[in-house]
């Protein structure tokens, strides 16, 4: 699986992870964080939930 960023139409954060589970989703259309900190500052931020997804493929 190449994790080249210039030949996908969309790629999100994911794709500086390290989980080849994380890196499965580094090219899909959903804005998706890595469990952390800036998640939660962004969804405080915004006055936003958080979305947790654990574990599809």
């Amino acid at each position: 699986m190449s994790t080249d960023a210039a030949s996908h139409k969309h790629t999100n954060r994911l794709i500086h992870e390290k989980s080849p589970y994380l890196l499965q989703h580094a090219h899909n259309p959903v804005d998706w964080f890595p469990w952390g900190q800036e998640a939660f500052q962004k969804a405080a931020r915004e006055s936003k939930a958080v979305f947790l997804s654990i574990g599809y493929s």
